[in-house]
């Protein structure tokens, strides 16, 4: 390749339309020949079906940790939504660059591969990871198998930068994530005889009632964190169905619901107190019906939290990437938590704006591409010093 710009790269990354639904495949092949123009050797690591992968790669030496730039490939749908430009096709317009992923978040992965032959030509004393996962977007699913393997490597990186848009503010928390489903088994009749059957919709409905009530008792002053925004763990209902007729006593519902959890409050306690108030308060009276009867919770997905302190290592190590210490947090998730978990401390830096993502007309500035770009030419410095 004779381009290596971040914005060339960009144009060539948004073609890939990589919705999670589908494969990664085909934009993971080009990053690995990418690498492989640069004699970077990488790794992949494959689902189950052996449709979507990981990619790792190591640029310096590989007897010590070294600072994991992290993203993810896959980008949302675009299905319904009213784009004004093509939605996988780079587009360029008074500064900004449009198309599906720009600011989530394959303006970093452009950025971190337009910097690779910088990274390959200098003497670097810690090692640069690249590791680029799949399913980001539900639930944070594909870096695992990766992070797994890493947690039995000898050489713990100690540093993770996970390039989601931040504006290049840098960031050291944010809320984690349970997504669960309730199925709610009643028993139909028809609607004219209704006291003999159960109304599967309206236990639905006193359980969502139930999970209004948690969020009401979260919200309050005591469980407050003022780093976030909103500062309290949230809890709603965003999904229904159930029913197949006016005049037929709804014999199934199923219902989504997810918490947003401050790092530190455990989410699952939302999911034990909808069950324990099901258990004692409402199965009694389906049963007392109908013995057949039941609800059930089902786990969607899950990542924790992230809350790196201020005063660590790898917080100052932001600092001096971004010029910044006025570190803050983020409404929306990143892996960085499950980087936290498996030892890697994680931080969240890179361009664009999330106020973009998963928009119609999505977009990253040049002026952020190109911001981006020269705080990996600070990383490289850092990492090419010999007495940091």
């Amino acid at each position: 390749m004779n381009e290596t710009s971040s914005r060339a790269l960009l144009e060539k990354l948004i073609g890939f339309a990589t919705v999670s639904r589908d494969s990664n495949l085909e934009m993971i092949a080009f990053i690995r020949d990418y690498l492989g123009e640069h004699g970077v050797e990488c790794e992949l690591f494959y689902n189950d079906e052996r449709t979507k992968a990981n990619l790792f790669a190591t640029i310096g030496p590989r007897d010590r940790g070294g600072i994991v730039l992290s993203g993810h490939t896959d980008v949302v749908p675009v299905d319904g939504q009213a784009w004004t430009v093509e939605p996988f096709r780079l587009s360029e317009k008074q500064g900004r660059l449009y198309g599906r992923g720009t600011a989530d978040m394959k303006g970093f992965l452009a950025s971190v591969l337009a910097a690779v032959p910088m990274f390959v030509e200098r003497e670097l004393r810690l090692p640069v990871h690249l590791a680029f996962s799949y399913d980001e977007e539900v639930g944070c699913l594909g870096v695992r198998p990766m992070l797994a393997e890493l947690e039995k490597r000898p050489h713990k990186p100690v540093l993770c930068l996970i390039g989601e848009p931040t504006e290049l503010k840098p960031v050291l928390g944010h809320k984690g994530k349970l997504a669960m489903r309730c199925h709610v088994k009643g028993a139909a009749c028809h609607s004219a005889y209704a006291p003999y059957g159960v109304n599967a919709i309206q236990y639905a409905a006193r359980l969502i009632n139930r999970l209004e009530v948690i969020g009401e008792q979260l919200a309050q002053p005591q469980h407050h964190d003022e780093r976030f925004d909103p500062p309290f763990s949230t809890v709603q209902a965003g999904m229904i169905k159930g029913g197949r007729a006016l005049n037929i006593v709804p014999e199934e519902c199923e219902f989504d619901f997810e918490v947003r959890a401050l790092p530190g409050f455990d989410a699952h306690q939302v999911a034990d107190d909808l069950k324990t108030y099901a258990e004692a308060e409402l199965l009694p009276r389906m049963r007392a019906v109908k013995p057949d009867t039941g609800i059930r919770l089902q786990a969607l997905s899950a990542y924790p939290g992230l809350a790196t302190p201020p005063e660590s290592e790898a917080a100052r190590l932001l600092t001096r990437l971004c010029g910044s210490d006025e570190y803050g947090t983020v409404a929306f998730g990143t892996e960085g938590g499950l980087f936290d978990q498996a030892g890697i401390p994680a931080v969240v830096c890179g361009p664009g704006s999330m106020d973009q993502g998963h928009k119609p007309d999505e977009f990253v500035t040049v002026e952020q591409l190109h911001a981006c770009d020269a705080m990996l030419k600070r990383l490289a410095d850092y990492l090419s010093l010999t007495d940091a």
